[in-house]
């Protein structure tokens, strides 16, 4: 969703009559637009050449394979790293966004040949062909500058090729200038409809067969040699990397050396986005003052036969691309990649041999050149002496989301399908992790067509009904990931999709839970609750950082700013070793870590994210060397952004993959995304409703651990010791303590213990939290008056009467509001030791008493699709 966030400015100037203009043009979407409402068949026939495979996927489920969980980046990027260093053939990389520079170890100063491109230059240089697909941004919108990424990484190597899609391009003019134009200079009262060029709106709404505005890549894939896949919502780009614990500082008085975040990798979208991350030494988020975002996010590692439907899923994706931009360059580094009869894995073919031509001609010409025959292959090798079907290992299923712009196919939405599937089937109880919820009961809700929602209404009304006991949790992010206090001009945009997210789930006369009331559920709270995460940390600006500066006669931030220059930190850095390289000195780094040795090193408290996990200290005990307003001064707080995409139903079966729920991912012909369904058979004595249960190995572990996390029953994560959740699948299993104390008060998610725990740390985590930081959104603030009482006077700066001058706020954005603790930082301290893990309720009644984006929306009718 960042691709809107700089031209949401230029949107406001629309009028309301254009809504009703748009429902005439609504039909030019795509021949291909259906009922995603799944409420009966008419659905169905439209995909009658997948309707044999589950939920309609390209790919039928799969027997006789492994999978491993990934709870966060640190271990997920070591994994990869690994696989990466092994890699005898092939890299093959879809990302959103992949940065070059990323370091896959910490810190980058003992790491410094696990930098991505280095590994990827390691990798090439040996042989391995590494095949690379990326988003290509819209350059004037987003900051991700994938033409960096090509550029840099096939310089390293002739085996190298870096793909960039799609192109912004009609008829070999560049229209996304005109667009934006547009956008921005119609006055209110001129605009019409027709004033847009008719390839314009076309391109506006994501549907032109040559150009794709508003769609993206979203996919996060990567494939070793064809036998490893990794998978899940982690990009390999900057801001993702973290730990269990999300510390969310990084400063280190007595060793730059020890940082873990370089450069733009250090990061919060709240206060600034990436805004030009070529430009990495003018990374605008000074670590002195402001925390990080944290980043909350899961990928897993395969095995098995779904590996052969990715490798197939990567070679259409690939193919598509070259035949359309790549196969005319003539550069020997593009070709089209191969997969021979005996690579195809069954499933692609309807079984009765009568393909859609299309489909054939699709398949043909991007998977692997073998006509429509083929079909029948595997049903004859099943007869040839020696086949046996894979009767052990999970069943894993490959679902999509993707159509003609993106994959060069008919639309395909089995994401969705899966989702409405597993949760109508779902017996005891649904967990969702999602970076968004905007979702549909009931057609009413326009422009939201993906009815997942409605499936959970149906699902607790049933509940009710039958008396039984059942649970919906959903944990997402507070605010979504951009930049601006709420109440701005430019902030129409995040208000307008956290107004989508509370019309799902709470508001508009059609969400989830008023829909749930009107069913006759007395309180839709005893089926489905919502909730956030949040942190806090201490930045350690002491006496200890002030005699360093004042004996080496060098301030930490140009220190700093070396070293990250020295680890190759952005698109500048030539990488570890520059000053002996280049002939180059670094002397402010030199001159301060020479005075930082004569200092006692002491780096335990760099940060304090340890203070609310599991065994850690108490924070009252941690010491401080400064003043107490210092020490007051120095706490912090940010919303833990999830990034995660994910569904557990009962223990049994996980939903995990790059969709986000919301229109975007899960309709199809927007944003195009994979996932993966995994049925585990390997079973487990758990307890559920307080009885026994038999729970799937694979989704119960993976649920209690982010359980546990969530409520800080894990302990804090060393980045620098891996263990076997560091490991690729072909080197380790999941580690995971079952029958532990903790993983005990987790193991029944329905029990009414369970409930108390949950409820309980959220409600005294939200409490604290409000006391100390006035972080919003919160539930008590109804009116932006109230809103202005309890943050803005607190956090944002106030024009003077002639708008010239700014006045600043007595506080940074994140700190801690000291008009709340006369006692000091020692009260400070004695409330925040009552914070365990970074769970928090999700205040349902923010802004409810005002027009929250209602209004805003009415001048963006023609982003209503886009919010969504």
């Amino acid at each position: 969703m960042s691709l809107f966030h700089n031209a949401k400015a230029g949107l406001h100037s629309f009028t309301t009559d254009l809504k009703q203009e748009l429902d005439v043009v609504e039909g030019v979407l795509e021949d291909e637009i259906h009922s995603h409402t799944h409420l009966n068949k008419a659905c169905h026939n439209l995909h009658m050449y997948t309707r044999d495979n589950r939920f309609h996927s390209f790919a039928p489920p799969r027997r006789g394979n492994d999978a491993k969980w990934f709870v966060d980046g640190c271990g997920y990027f070591w994994a990869v790293s690994v696989a990466l260093e092994e890699a005898k053939e092939s890299i093959w990389i879809l990302d959103w966004w992949l940065s070059p520079e990323l370091y896959l170890r910490r810190p980058p100063s003992q790491n410094e040949q696990y930098r991505l491109d280095r590994m990827l230059q390691a990798a090439a240089q040996r042989g391995v062909k590494v095949n690379i697909i990326v988003y290509k941004e819209v350059s004037a919108i987003l900051t991700l500058c994938s033409e960096h990424t090509k550029t840099a990484l096939e310089a390293l190597h002739p085996n190298i090729a870096v793909f960039r899609h799609p192109d912004h391009i009609l008829s070999g003019q560049v229209v996304e200038s005109e667009i934006i134009s547009a956008l921005k200079h119609f006055s209110l009262k001129s605009l019409q409809l027709a004033n847009i060029p008719e390839d314009a709106l076309h391109a506006l709404y994501g549907v032109n067969n040559d150009i794709i505005l508003y769609w993206a890549h979203h996919e996060k894939l990567c494939l070793i040699d064809g036998k490893i896949a990794f998978m899940g919502g982690l990009d390999m780009c900057f801001g993702r990397w973290d730990t269990n614990s999300h510390p969310s500082v990084d400063i280190h008085p007595t060793d730059v050396n020890l940082t873990v975040f370089p450069g733009q990798d250090y990061n919060n979208a709240r206060i600034y986005d990436f805004e030009d991350v070529t430009k990495w030494k003018d990374n605008k988020l000074d670590r002195t003052k402001s925390a990080r975002m944290g980043w909350s996010d899961l990928s897993m590692c395969l095995q098995g036969p779904v590996v052969e439907d990715l490798r197939a899923h990567f070679v259409q994706r690939w193919n598509f691309i070259y035949n359309e931009k790549y196969d005319v360059q003539g550069n020997r580094r593009y070709q089209p990649l191969t997969l021979t009869v005996q690579d195809i894995p069954d499933g692609y073919y309807h079984k009765d041999g009568k393909n859609d031509p299309d489909l054939a001609a699709s398949q043909h010409s991007h998977l692997s050149g073998i006509a429509s025959r083929a079909g029948t292959f595997y049903d004859k090798l099943r007869d040839e002496p020696g086949f046996e079907e894979p009767t052990t290992g999970m069943g894993i299923q490959l679902v999509r989301s993707c159509s003609r712009w993106s994959n060069g196919v008919s639309t395909e939405h089995s994401i969705a399908n899966a989702y409405i599937g597993v949760i109508r089937n779902s017996q005891h109880f649904i967990y969702i992790e999602n970076q968004f919820f905007i979702t549909g009961t009931n057609d009413a809700q326009h422009p939201i067509r993906n009815k997942i929602g409605a499936a959970i209404v149906d699902r607790c009304v049933q509940a009710y009904q039958n008396g039984e006991k059942f649970k919906v949790i959903v944990c997402m992010p507070s605010v979504p990931a951009f930049a601006g206090d709420l109440q701005a001009d430019d902030s129409l945009g995040t208000r307008a999709i956290m107004e989508y997210q509370y019309s799902s789930i709470c508001r508009g006369g059609y969400s989830i839970i008023e829909s749930i009331e009107k069913a006759g559920v007395p309180d839709a709270k005893q089926y489905i609750r919502f909730y956030n995460l949040r942190n806090y940390d201490r930045i350690n600006l002491g006496k200890t950082i002030a005699k360093v500066e004042q004996a080496s006669g060098v301030q930490y931030r140009d220190a700093r700013m070396e070293h990250d220059d020295i680890v190759g930190a952005g698109y500048d850095g030539q990488g570890y070793g520059t000053g002996a390289a280049y002939g180059q000195s670094n002397p402010r780094y030199d001159a301060y870590q020479q005075a930082a040795s004569q200092v006692s090193n002491d780096s335990k408290y760099d940060s304090v994210a340890a203070c609310y996990m599991d065994g850690g200290p108490s924070i009252k005990d941690v010491p401080w060397s400064g003043t107490d307003q210092e020490e007051m001064d120095s706490f912090v707080s940010e919303e833990l952004y999830i990034h995660t995409k994910l569904l557990i139903a009962d223990d049994r079966i996980v939903i995990c993959g790059s969709a986000n729920l919301n229109d975007r991912s899960q309709l199809g012909y927007h944003d195009s995304e994979i996932a993966v369904v995994i049925e585990d058979p390997s079973l487990i004595d758990s307890m559920m409703d307080g009885k026994p249960y038999q729970a799937s190995r694979y989704a119960a572990s993976l649920r209690r651990q982010l359980f546990r996390k969530h409520l800080g029953l894990l302990p804090h994560q060393d980045y620098t010791k891996p263990d076997a959740n560091f490991m690729p699948i072909n080197k380790d299993p999941n580690l995971y303590d079952w029958g532990s104390a903790a993983d005990f008060l987790v193991r029944d998610p329905l029990s009414r213990e369970f409930g108390n725990l949950w409820n309980g740390t959220a409600t005294a985590n939200t409490a604290i939290f409000a006391k100390a930081f006035h972080c919003v959104p919160a539930d008590h603030i109804r009116n932006w008056k109230q809103y202005e009482q309890y943050f803005q006077r607190y956090f944002v700066s106030k024009s003077k009467k002639d708008d010239k001058q700014q006045i600043p706020p007595p506080y940074q954005y994140g700190h801690v509001v000291r008009e709340e603790f006369p006692g000091g930082a020692r009260e400070l301290k004695e409330w925040l030791d009552g914070v365990r893990g970074t769970l928090v309720e999700m205040p349902l009644r923010f802004m409810d008493g005002v027009d929250f984006a209602k209004s805003g929306l009415k001048l963006n009718a023609l982003t209503d699709e886009v919010y969504t």
